[in-house]
């Protein structure tokens, strides 16, 4: 099955000679049109912008365009394949914020993976774009980037293997613990792997209501606690590591078994298993535990070992199992939000807001142990997390221009479904 996918994406690649292009959206019909849509015309628009230059959203693409940027350090399950050979994956996110939001997004891997000239560059990018997207950089660098870019940047900052799995992730869980009859600020929660995606879930799921104390994370070596030796060398090397095992394992477990007994969620974003985690630990795990797996191409342990070691709700990064966690529900939606209100951010709100949204979606339609998440194919998600998104940014003051809620649905609605039309009838 992986075969022909990958010989089917190698011919693509061959025939298209790529993904996306840039195509003009306003008619020519005559020379006399260049002189408006060019010179001497378009010296009104950048007298214009040059007066105020917020109307180079209103003027310009910029208002619907983003830069995707990389460096190359963490493709996907490749690693480090250097920025020529990351174009392809970039490409392909692009096509997929064009498909489901609508949103015109440019692939810019980058040549260098010095944290410090990666900020600079995409710096000096702002005046051409209304976000960007961080995509595949290698942690812990990527925590820095993002951190140093959304500090001196005026448009939304984001960073889509931290951001976006943690808030499909809490979309998941939203719905899997109301199904399990959990309350959210009284469970346990094993953290099993503390790369970008993990570190950034835990102080989402903080930030929407688990305390720090009731979570545990796993590393490489074990479980993060105070007494660690090399809690002191963790400051310097990874801080925002360090910060976490500061605050969280408030009962000092230990051991691995120690972190599974009595624990009512597992949310795994490690290696590739299968048998990465063990079934006597999920046997340590409370009555009807949740258990996301999210490893690819193979999930950490498999659905039916979990559920046979007792796990009630079992979600997996595959689309071939029940239950996907896939970014694609959540990063769309957010930057098409985002946009719309012109935003200087993204903020953890208007994350938890587009998790929230995707949970009520699954709550109309009817939370089932096999459905706790929607799947790609129902667009419709897309325009509400678009909404939601949105409000929630002019509530919070990072928004350049007010809508109702009306206003953001009916014209996220419309950029997708003309998107999805002009798409379909590509040959």
């Amino acid at each position: 099955m992986v075969a022909n996918f990958e010989d089917r994406a190698l011919d693509i690649a061959k025939k298209y000679k790529g993904k996306i292009q840039m195509m003009p959206k306003v008619p020519v019909n005559s020379l006399e049109d260049f002189s408006a849509l060019y010179t001497p015309g378009v010296a009104a628009v950048s007298q214009a912008i040059r007066k105020n230059p917020e109307l180079s959203f209103h003027y310009t693409y910029r208002w619907n365009a983003i830069a995707v940027i990389t460096d190359g350090s963490r493709v996907l399950g490749l690693g480090d394949i250097g920025p020529e050979a990351a174009m392809p994956v970039m490409e392909g996110k692009a096509l997929i914020f064009k498909f489901l939001g609508g949103v015109d997004a440019v692939p810019l891997p980058v040549g260098t993976k010095d944290v410090d000239k990666i900020v600079e560059t995409v710096k000096i990018l702002e005046p051409s774009f209304g976000g960007v997207n961080l995509e595949d950089i290698e942690s812990p660098k990527c925590f820095y980037v993002l951190e140093k870019l959304k500090a001196i940047m005026d448009i939304p900052v984001w960073h889509d293997d931290q951001q976006g799995t943690a808030g499909a992730t809490l979309a998941g869980l939203i719905t899997a613990l109301e199904l399990a009859g959990k309350k959210i600020d009284n469970v346990k929660v094993v953290l099993f792997g503390t790369g970008a995606a993990n570190i950034a879930t835990a102080r989402l799921l903080n930030k929407y209501g688990i305390p720090y104390k009731n979570m545990v994370l796993i590393d490489s070596i074990g479980v993060l606690h105070k007494s660690r030796n090399d809690y002191e060398k963790m400051k310097t090397e990874n801080p925002w590591k360090y910060e976490l095992m500061k605050e969280t394992n408030g009962d000092n477990n230990i051991s691995i078994d120690d972190a599974f007994k009595g624990a009512d969620v597992l949310i795994a974003a490690s290696k590739p298993g299968p048998n990465v985690i063990k079934k006597e630990w999920i046997r340590l795990m409370n009555d009807n535990a949740v258990i996301f797996a999210l490893a690819n191409p193979v999930p950490e342990i498999w659905p039916e070992d979990a559920k046979e070691a007792g796990a009630k709700i079992i979600a997996t990064g595959r689309s071939d199992f029940p239950n996907q966690v896939n970014n694609s529900l959540i990063f769309p939606g957010v930057f098409r939000g985002a946009l719309d209100v012109r935003a200087r951010a993204i903020t953890d709100e208007m994350v938890i807001d587009a998790a929230r949204e995707l949970a009520s979606h699954v709550r109309e339609k009817g939370i089932s142990a096999d459905y706790i998440i929607p799947k790609m194919t129902e667009w419709e998600i897309y325009p509400r997390v678009a909404s939601a998104v949105g409000m929630r940014a002019i509530q919070q003051g990072v928004a350049r221009v007010t809508k109702t809620y009306e206003e953001l649905f009916e014209n996220a609605k419309a950029l997708i479904e003309r998107t999805r039309r002009q798409m379909s009838s590509i040959a």
